[in-house]
């Protein structure tokens, strides 16, 4: 039976590994069993991130958006059943975005929120 060499797949698969675990805390970012059990873990922890972080950003926004509604004498879900009986489509994002740089236009809104609402 002839010889196997393997060439350099495996090398550049430890290499690849230990790479992406370049600065975690001592075996892990040495050792190649070590460091694929720890690449592993943060690419898990990584993608359940990029989910949790679009979750995170909705609920600053809303935050913001209560905080600026109740300085203008009207609670977050009367604001937003306002907007949409007004015919105005603006997204959370904006809308924090409006309360925080623009507070002259955002008591704009509130008062056509007011308005739509009777």
């Amino acid at each position: 039976m002839p010889r196997v060499k393997r060439g350099t797949t495996r090398t550049d698969s430890r290499k690849k590994v230990l790479k992406k675990a370049k600065g975690y805390f001592l075996t892990k970012s040495k050792l190649h069993r070590s460091a694929q059990e720890a690449v592993e873990k943060a690419g898990r922890y990584a993608f359940v991130g990029r989910r949790r972080k679009k979750r995170d950003f909705r609920r600053l926004w809303i935050v913001r958006i209560g905080a600026a509604c109740k300085a203008n004498g009207l609670s977050y879900s009367r604001f937003m059943d306002g907007l949409k009986k007004a015919g105005i489509e603006l997204n959370r994002k904006m809308l924090s975005e409006l309360a925080i740089a623009d507070e002259a236009a955002f008591a704009n809104l509130v008062a056509q929120a007011k308005a739509a609402l009777g």
